[in-house]
């Protein structure tokens, strides 16, 4: 898994988180139109992994870890991101719900309004974005 890769595995492999990231991003879009915001949360956390492993292959020439901690991803990119911004990725690594238990997921459903779910994909959009430019410039 933590092999050496070569160039054309290296650009594959980034163009795959890249453009799945891109994919994942008008998913949650769609979901968050159609009032299915704490799926639409959860794929700003996919949104957000996958850029940042698209990073992490970029910075290591390695394929990306399989975990799906936000901030332990951005430390493996050499990511210069603010406090703010990873205390931010401490808070969408909660949206990733897919495995919680019935009850956790129950009370993230409830939490999730118009309001509150639209504050975050503002929030998850911005850092998106910030890090699809830092990406670009890096090249």
């Amino acid at each position: 898994m933590n092999r050496k890769l070569i160039p054309k595995q290296i650009k594959e492999l980034i163009n795959y988180w890249w453009k799945t990231s891109e994919h994942d991003n008008k998913t949650m879009l769609i979901l968050f139109k159609h009032k299915h915001y704490s799926d639409s949360l959860f794929f700003g956390h996919i949104v957000l992994e996958k850029i940042l492993k698209a990073h992490v292959v970029k910075y290591t020439n390695k394929e990306a870890p399989r975990i799906h901690d936000l901030v332990e991803l951005s430390k493996r990119a050499n990511l210069n991101l603010n406090q703010e911004e990873l205390e931010y990725l401490k808070i969408v690594n909660r949206f990733n719900m897919r495995t919680r238990y019935p009850d956790v997921k129950l009370r993230f459903y409830k939490q999730c309004t118009l309001e509150y779910t639209q504050e975050h994909l503002d929030e998850i959009n911005k850092l998106y974005k910030k890090l699809c430019q830092q990406f670009k410039q890096k090249k």
